[in-house]
């Protein structure tokens, strides 16, 4: 990590700022879920770094980037991504994006696909209407608020707990990410989400569909999205939940790295 940079644009009306890999390589941005960051990418892009310029941006809201009072539909996040990679002039990248980072590349793929080389949606929040009702009217937005008032110490303290197998590092760069997440960025849990299968039949480049098997996406899902884009690509990783790059990162790194290299070489 010490030779990866980080820096602040203007895109999209937006200071967002994002940390990278560096390097005249194939670029790869990674995209973020809620109530986390950039950083929180770290172990994969250490597995990319050698081979790939890996960019990670913090959303809106998110990080340090900025938070402004309103603008956090998908199409706000995704135009976020795409004014990003023009302000950083690069060449067709590969989004990967997991849970809201996977919704909101499944949205630039969908309807800017010029734009990017290949996908990887990763547990993408393809929730039914029902689904999207209830976790806005979830008390996700209540809890995050009181996590606001922890300590970093004590938020650690507590994801220790939670996932004692997980290292010292990785717990806390989600902690400090936890604590960087404003409650305007809970906006983005407000119906209606974009029609995912809509998106998905669009998607006319390279796209892997990545998910375990007790996430958000279901094998059932993953199969109506194969019947409406027969070039969607799927993987399901065994005893994995939403958190699938946390609870089988091994195999997480495997899978993205086999679909990076079929796109490059």
């Amino acid at each position: 990590m010490s030779n990866w940079s980080t820096a602040i644009c203007k895109a999209n009306n937006l200071r967002i700022h994002y940390t990278r890999t560096g390097g005249n390589k194939p670029p790869v941005i990674l995209l973020h879920g809620l109530m986390t960051n950039g950083l929180c990418w770290t172990g994969l892009a250490r597995s990319l770094e050698r081979e790939y310029d890996v960019i990670m941006p913090d959303a809106r809201g998110h990080g340090l980037s900025g938070v402004p009072d309103h603008g956090y539909r998908y199409d706000d996040l995704a135009s976020d991504v795409a004014g990003l990679i023009d302000v950083l002039g690069l060449p067709a990248p590969v989004l990967v994006g997991h849970s809201m980072g996977g919704m909101t590349a499944a949205v630039v793929a969908g309807r800017k696909p010029n734009l990017l080389r290949g996908v990887i949606l990763a547990d993408p929040t393809f929730l039914s209407p029902q689904v999207q009702r209830e976790v806005r009217d979830s008390d996700v937005a209540d809890q995050h608020r009181k996590v606001l008032a922890l300590s970093l110490e004590e938020l650690i303290a507590d994801a220790r707990r939670r996932h004692p197998h997980r290292s010292a590092e990785t717990l806390e760069l989600f902690a400090r990410a936890r604590l960087q997440t404003s409650m305007a960025a809970f906006d983005v849990l407000t119906p209606p989400n974009p029609d995912y299968k809509q998106l998905v039949s669009r998607i006319d480049i390279p796209a892997l569909l990545l998910f375990g098997d007790r996430g958000v996406v279901s094998a059932t899902v993953a199969e109506a999205l194969q019947r409406v884009n027969s070039g969607l690509q799927v993987a399901q990783l065994e005893n994995a939940g939403h958190s699938l790059h946390m609870d089988q990162p091994d195999r997480f790194v495997v899978i993205v790295k086999t679909f990076l290299d079929q796109l490059m070489y």
